[in-house]
């Protein structure tokens, strides 16, 4: 259950710190003291949507932290296998909004993403807020409560893998079937492409090779000048002595210094070892020379190879080695249209099948919604009776649709206000404080198929008075002995039934307004009774009439 809640600088509410009790916990207050922001504020630590604009002004940040105690099963299996093994059987989860927009998330003190946190609390809290009636109002909502009560998840996956198997192979038969026409195209464009990428025969590394020999071509003369250039240095003439001996010279007579000064020495077995790589010089140029082999003639040829890889790049690819694989691919789809006729068959073939096992999962899942239907009407029926609704007849009309992702169903709720009158849509006939009574029963049905220990209720109550709204705080006080259910009340009725009630005030200090949360005595709860059943001026009377509803709820 959510034992404790701590909030601070969201909206009116500076700080507060909230303790939770198991059972029925109900929050009453002034109009504007921050109900309903107690109620975003768990939707936000839960790892709902939040906004900048719920940060209490003249605040950089706000923080909400909720701690949650003797965790199910399936919620401690979920957080260990999102990486939050729980220890102690309780989690700690926290968010925090900055100024600038942006949020953080931790659960136990280690970081999070607000998927995570939303995953994990779908089995902590399941919260039931105004605009949840709304869902009552949109036939597509009424699917997943037949399917939510008669606990056909396992179904609806096996459906929906076989839809998705069946609609992937119907879209790629489709690619492929297309007309003659365009196959015909299509043959031609490819055909010209693969053959035009093999006639030009490239080879990786192919351009960068072709452009070292025109630019060795077009500077042939600058070589044979230079290597012949370096030979005359290194071989020397008649009249001028080589290179090679002179540095041999050198070298003796660093060596003959060296004979009788200590110092010379290194420098002489430097100049010994330059001599004796330099002899090796003459003859390694005089290769170079030997073999070098250019040809002028050649320039062309290279040119218009140069030419063709540029052309092919403006077509295919940055490179040859793009231009290789553009041809590998069209070759490859070239190959697959001229094999077409034997993939539509196979495809055929197969897609048959898909639908098959697609249409008698379908079927399996329309049995089994027509079953639950009927059961999660009996039992919605049982809660209305029970709230003062005895005359409301709920039905489900079910038809047959084509498959889509949810299966073959239609699923509506309609309702006969009245005995004996035509049921019609939910939609279009219900009042306010009927869909609220609808919305309950539903949502207590539901909570049977769950294990989820937290309910909590946004003003359930809108729309209904008198008995209705003592029959709703009954049911509430019977959902909340074997669970915890926290609820935002503006009816004495139901308040009454609470087992911890909670006060919510504000007061404005220094130009500010402060909201307080704390829980009431008996005696305070019989005055906040009174304040809700009569007004701000509290008469004897409505504190005895509050006083009666305490006895009469047990409390």
């Amino acid at each position: 259950m959510l034992s404790q809640l701590y909030i601070k600088n969201v909206a009116v509410i500076s700080e507060a710190s909230i303790g939770l009790q198991p059972g029925l916990n109900v929050f009453t207050g002034e109009t504007g003291a921050g109900k309903t922001i107690l109620i975003g504020a768990i939707n936000a630590v839960l790892g709902e949507r939040v906004s900048k604009e719920m940060i209490r002004t003249g605040e950089t940040r706000a923080t909400i932290s909720a701690l949650f105690t003797g965790l199910s099963p399936a919620a401690e299996q979920a957080l260990a296998e999102a990486g939050y093994p729980v220890e102690e059987n309780a989690v700690l989860i926290h968010r925090e909004i900055s100024a600038d927009g942006k949020s953080s998330c931790k659960i136990d003190g280690r970081p999070a993403t607000a998927a995570i946190l939303r995953s994990v609390s779908a089995l902590l809290i399941n919260v039931h807020g105004q605009h949840d009636n709304q869902q009552l109002l949109s036939p597509q909502k009424h699917l997943g409560f037949i399917d939510s009560y008669g606990e056909l998840d396992g179904l609806v996956r096996e459906y929906q893998a076989a839809y998705r198997d069946y609609m992937l192979v119907r879209r790629e038969l489709a690619s492929v079937n297309t007309d003659e026409a365009q196959k015909a195209h299509r043959i031609d464009l490819l055909s010209y492409q693969v053959n035009e990428i093999e006639a030009a025969e490239l080879q990786p590394g192919e351009e960068e090779e072709l452009r070292a020999q025109r630019k060795l071509i077009q500077n042939s003369l600058h070589v044979t000048q230079a290597l012949g250039g370096s030979l005359a240095i290194l071989e020397g003439g008649e009249e001028v002595p080589s290179l090679t001996s002179l540095l041999s010279e050198l070298a003796e007579n660093m060596t003959q210094a060296a004979n009788y000064m200590e110092a010379a020495q290194p420098i002489a077995e430097r100049l010994t070892d330059i001599s004796y790589e330099l002899e090796g010089f003459p003859g390694e140029i005089q290769d170079l020379i030997d073999h070098f082999d250019c040809d002028p003639s050649q320039l062309d040829a290279i040119e218009r190879r140069l030419d063709t890889i540029y052309n092919l790049k403006k077509k295919y690819g940055s490179s040859i080695e793009e231009i290789l694989e553009f041809g590998a691919r069209a070759a490859a789809e070239l190959e697959e249209i001229e094999t077409s006729d034997i993939r539509i068959e196979k495809l055929s073939a197969q897609l048959s099948s898909l639908e098959e096992k697609a249409r008698s999962q379908a079927e399996r899942l329309t049995q089994a919604r027509t079953k639950a239907a009927k059961l999660f009407v009996k039992a919605v029926q049982g809660e209305l009776i029970f709230l003062d609704m005895p005359s409301v007849q709920l039905s489900v009309c079910q038809e047959h649709k084509e498959m889509s992702l949810d299966g073959a169903d239609e699923l509506e709720l309609f309702i006969a206000t009245n005995v004996g009158e035509q049921a019609k849509s939910l939609a279009k006939i219900a009042s306010g404080g009927e869909l609220s009574r609808i919305m309950l029963s539903i949502k207590n049905v539901l909570a049977d198929r769950d294990n989820i220990q937290t309910l909590i209720f946004d003003e359930v109550d809108t729309g209904v008075s008198g008995s209705a709204a003592q029959k709703i705080g009954k049911k509430l006080a019977q959902v909340a002995e074997n669970r915890q259910v926290i609820v935002v009340t503006h009816l004495a009725q139901v308040a009454s039934f609470a087992r911890n009630h909670l006060f919510i005030s504000k007061a404005a200090r220094e130009d500010r307004t402060f909201t307080t949360i704390r829980p009431l005595s008996r005696e305070e709860r019989v005055r906040e009774l009174a304040r809700i059943s009569g007004g701000e001026k509290i008469s004897e009377i409505a504190l005895r009439h509050a006083e009666e509803m305490l006895r009469d709820a047990g409390n």
